[in-house]
Parts: structure tokens; C-alpha cells; sequence
């Protein structure tokens, strides 16, 4: 698939988790609105978030900021635009209907705007006889008419091939999969395989985390402090192992005048697959959006395979991917 044919996503799991860590918001709402009109005025066509961005007290909060903001969109934006949401199939979310009130809330923050629900991961790991009923469930709201789409996420080749069936049994299609995708991701089998599944269903192939929790967009030179313990080791420990990989996405972005966010973007879009980028200001919804106007060459695409493949490290694996 020709990467301009696919286009570019914006995920709101920052701005849930934003909030819990220090939340101001006459400041952080106004910033947030106006990268979120950016963003939609860009051509970003994919609103991505979950009921489960925003912890404890905050709970939803992703979902009521994105609410907010659809209320002020012309309605004309809103038809061009897929809002999609995640629901989380916690232990206590159980049975067939262990969803329904869990869509009602999500539905009732975004202002009734919801186009696609997602199964944010699959129970096959800890509870497997709820799998089916989940999916089965996201059917039954298919079929009332309460939704229009319906997705996966941090689904392995095994569980996608299963689920797909399920639905498709009943006349159901599944639009789309979210998996953690980018230049320092490993390769593996399993995600080729993932990707041939979708192609030959027609299924969107959706990346997550497509800039490695923003490690991709680093200059050689530049050694940034994170504001998180845990970032701070794993950038420390990812950094100094991928200089190669950074000083190949810095040269090619010269070529464009563009920077290595949109290189790495750019690269995950060549795979056939959408990134969904977190974005918190308006800068980086431009610098999204500006990754839209060109792509790379074949030679440029393959060159940054090989350099993925030669890397000495990877991001770690999101633990909830199931097989």
C-alpha cells in the first residue's frame, strides 16, 4: 500500500494522564482545544481515546475534554471525522452485556459522537470465556444501531483471526486493530501476519505509539531529561543504542525540510498502517500534519527496514498484546 493513501490519527491517552500528574485547566484546556481544531483542520480523520485515559478521580477524562470539543465542532467536521473509543474489559465488566453501561458513559461524555468502539485488549490471558461474550456484546450494540464500527486492540494474529470470525458469522465486519508499531518496535512474525489478515479482510491496521514515546523524534545530540522516573531509564537505557537509527531519520527529514517525527510517521504509514500520534500542542498536530504533504521513496523505506532489523534494542512490549 502506497503510504499516501494512509493517512494519520491523533490519540488523547496523553491528556488523561496529563491530568492526573498536575492538571491546570484555564491553561491545559485552551492549549488542548486549539490543537485538537488543528488537528481536525489538518486532515487528522482519526480521533482515538479510551475510558480508561484519565485514572481514579479523573476517570473518563480524555472522553469529556474530546466531548467538549465536539460540541464547538461544525457538525460538516464531525461527518469527515472518526471518533473512536476503547473500553476496557476490566474483571469486574463481565457476561454479554459486561460493556453496555461502560458504552453509555462513554457514549454520554462524547456527546453521542461515538462512530467506533474498540476492545481495548483481549481477556484471553486471564479470563478467556469472556472474550467471546465481550465481542459478542459490541455485536449486540452493532446490531441496535448504537454503533457504527467496531474494533480491536492489543490483539495477537490467533485472537484476531478468532474474534474476526465470531462477528463475521453474524454479518458483523471488524473495521480496524490498534498494535504497538514503529521504527523500534521488533520485528516479528506474528505482526506480518497481523498485517496479511488485515489486507486480505480489509481491516485497518492502526499503530500505536508509531514515535517510541517521542525516543524517535531525539536528536544524536540531545539528551533530554523526562519529567518520569520511568521514562528517565528507559530513555537512558534506549538512547545511546539507537544514535544510528535517529542520525538516519535526521537525513532524510533534511531532504524534506521535515523533522524525524515525520519520518518515523511517514514510515509507518509505507507499512500500510495508520499511526495514531499523541499530540499535545499545536505544534506537534502541524508537524503530524505536515507528514501528510510528502513520502518516502522506496529506497528510503527500505533503507530504514535495515536499520530497524540492525537495532540493538527495542521498545518493550505492551503486556496486555495477547496471541
Amino acid at each position: 500500500m502506497e503510504n499516501k493513501e494512509v493517512g494519520i490519527g491523533f490519540g488523547t491517552w496523553a491528556w488523561g494522564n496529563k491530568l492526573v500528574w498536575g492538571y491546570e485547566p484555564e491553561t491545559d484546556d485552551i492549549l488542548l482545544k486549539k490543537t485538537f481544531f488543528n488537528a481536525i483542520d489538518g486532515g487528522l480523520d482519526l480521533v482515538d481515546t479510551a475510558d480508561s485515559y484519565g485514572t481514579g478521580r479523573l476517570f473518563g477524562q480524555s472522553e469529556k475534554l474530546i466531548g467538549n470539543f465536539l460540541e464547538e465542532l461544525p457538525k460538516r467536521k464531525i461527518k469527515k471525522i472518526t471518533v473512536a473509543t476503547k473500553l476496557a474489559p476490566f474483571p469486574w465488566r463481565i457476561g454479554r452485556h459486561g460493556l453496555h453501561k461502560a458504552f453509555e458513559e462513554s457514549n454520554k461524555r462524547l456527546k453521542g459522537n461515538i462512530k467506533r468502539v474498540q476492545l481495548h485488549w483481549s481477556t484471553y490471558r486471564y479470563a478467556p470465556w469472556q472474550e467471546e461474550q465481550l465481542i459478542n456484546g459490541l455485536g449486540d450494540l452493532y446490531q441496535q444501531g448504537l454503533i457504527k464500527e467496531i474494533g480491536l486492540s492489543n490483539t495477537g494474529p490467533k485472537r484476531l483471526a478468532f474474534l474476526y470470525q465470531q462477528l463475521k458469522k453474524r454479518g458483523i465486519k471488524i473495521h480496524s486493530i490498534q498494535m504497538q508499531f514503529s521504527l523500534l518496535t521488533k520485528p516479528s512474525l506474528e505482526d506480518e501476519t497481523i498485517k496479511n489478515i488485515c489486507k486480505k479482510n480489509n481491516i485497518e491496521y492502526l499503530a500505536y505509539s508509531p514515535l517510541a514515546l517521542g525516543l524517535l523524534t531525539i536528536p544524536t545530540d540531545k539528551l533530554p531529561k523526562p519529567l518520569t522516573f520511568l521514562r528517565q531509564k528507559l530513555f537512558q537505557r534506549i538512547l545511546p543504542k539507537t544514535k544510528e537509527l535517529r542520525k538516519l531519520l535526521n537525513d532524510i527529514g533534511k531532504k524534506y525540510s521535515a523533522s524525524q517525527a515525520q519520518v518515523a510517521l511517514n514510515w509507518v504509514r509505507s507499512h500500510g498502517a495508520k499511526p495514531i500520534v499523541g499530540i499535545r500542542n499545536p505544534f506537534q498536530a502541524n508537524d503530524a500534519i505536515a507528514a501528510l504533504k510528502w513520502s518516502l521513496t522506496k529506497n528510503e523505506k527500505e533503507r530504514l527496514d535495515f536499520c530497524r532489523s540492525e537495532c540493538l534494542i527495542n521498545m518493550p512490549q505492551n503486556p496486555f498484546i495477547s496471541p
